[in-house]
């Protein structure tokens, strides 16, 4: 897992993308029992190394200080027995997860008699930039390998003690169980280059995946030679419509708002209707407001909620990430629906109402990855949608929107089968 420090960097991303490649190959045609067994392997081993793993661990917090790093971001470093059982438990939920690979997603037969199935099959190699949290190198790793793939990780400098370390456990389970051993590679040095170099790789690699800020993930774009499947910020809208009942309003806007800040499916844009504004803006405002929000209104929410700061344009296409929301009272359902698709990141955006033409209109206009009715935006997730483990929320619309699972990493083939048929 280590570069030697005479060997040419672009060499050694050659060498990583093209043993990814080899990998890849082998892996179409790995049984889902041989991925079964490896993903519940690995949870195992996560458990009997418990002490190693938080031994790399503190090296990686030891350093944390030195690279400027938040409270919550030395936070989601850390390593605990608790974390890493919920490591090995997550790894088996992927485990039983169905496999994707050669499910038929469609069939028709031709008036010749050809077959035409419509078949998974796997995108082939993966590259994955991701930030600085241990759990994500097993989780993606996970999700890849179950969809067939073979995945390039590179995390960020501050965990690379700690993934390091969870990869050599996966390899070990590779080996007992019969998988391509560079099925899952880490990206062993720190040096920023080393993306520069594999993104020119479309040859080997056949979709690059960026997982953290916006200047990582605008950086992936603009340089990547192959595919990217990405999303740049969750500016995600609460609107309350006229017909809002009133106790729904107050639960789904500061649920989606407080359940977690941090996240790109927390809410941070509120619209009211300006026909139910005097009946919902005083009691949401005033539940934001008792939650420890900061809320930054326009002039006539800040009439109604005036303990409200003022709200600038730059507010309402802001990503907080924090206790803050953006308030807007507008003047109809179409009006909502151009502000959000004007200021909004396109990730998920939710409407309160009991009218069910002003739903669908809003689901039908609002041009994002989830539209949510009734519910908080918090639910645009792969566990709560059903879907299973993510490697991400993408707001792309090709190759994949939403949350991005093992389907998700998938393509597809057509498999014609005949019986001697020629075409005249």
């Amino acid at each position: 897992m280590t570069t030697p420090p005479d060997q040419d960097l672009a060499a050694y991303c050659r060498d990583v993308a093209e043993r990814a490649k080899q990998a890849s190959a082998a892996l179409a045609t790995v049984r889902g029992d041989v991925k079964i067994a490896w993903l519940r392997r690995t949870a195992a081993l996560l458990r009997e190394n418990g002490a190693k793993l938080e031994k790399a661990n503190q090296v990686d917090l030891a350093a944390a200080p030195g690279y400027g790093l938040t409270d919550a971001a030395v936070d989601r470093l850390k390593l605990t027995p608790e974390r890493i059982e919920s490591i090995a438990a997550a790894l088996e939920e992927v485990a039983m997860l169905r496999d994707p690979i050669g499910a038929v997603i469609d069939s028709t037969v031709r008036p010749n008699g050809l077959r035409v199935d419509k078949v998974r099959a796997p995108l082939g190699v993966v590259f994955f930039i991701y930030e600085s949290r241990p759990n994500v190198t097993a989780d993606a790793a996970a999700i890849c390998v179950k969809a067939g793939n073979a995945v390039i990780l590179r995390g960020g400098k501050e965990a690379i003690h700690s993934s390091q370390a969870i990869v050599e456990l996966l390899a070990q389970a590779a080996t007992e169980t019969g998988l391509p051993a560079d099925a899952v590679q880490l990206v062993s040095t720190t040096d920023r280059a080393a993306v520069g170099h594999f993104l020119t790789m479309n040859d080997c690699i056949d979709v690059a995946i960026p997982r953290g800020g916006e200047g990582l993930i605008r950086r992936v774009a603009a340089e990547a030679t192959m595919p990217v499947i990405k999303h740049f910020d969750g500016n995600c809208h609460v609107y309350l419509d006229a017909s809002a009942n009133a106790e729904l309003a107050e639960a789904i806007t500061v649920n989606s708002k407080t359940h977690r800040y941090g996240v790109c499916n927390a809410a941070e844009s509120l619209l009211i209707h300006a026909a139910a504004a005097e009946r919902l803006a005083p009691r949401v405002g005033k539940a934001l407001l008792d939650a420890g929000v900061e809320v930054r209104g326009d002039e006539r929410f800040r009439r109604l909620v005036p303990a409200a700061k003022p709200a600038t344009d730059e507010d309402f296409g802001a990503e907080y990430l924090g206790p803050i929301i953006s308030a807007v009272i507008v003047d109809s359902l179409e009006e909502a629906i151009g502000h959000i698709n004007h200021y909004g990141s396109h990730h998920t955006d939710a409407i309160v109402t009991a009218d069910l033409e002003s739903a669908r209109l809003f689901t039908a206009r609002v041009d994002s990855a989830a539209v949510v009715i009734n519910a908080s935006t918090r639910f645009n997730d792969g566990g709560e949608l059903g879907l299973g483990a993510e490697i991400g929320i993408s707001t792309d619309k090709f190759h994949a929107r939403g949350p991005c699972g093992v389907d998700e990493l998938t393509t597809y083939k057509y498999v014609v089968t005949g019986t001697g048929q020629v075409r005249g």
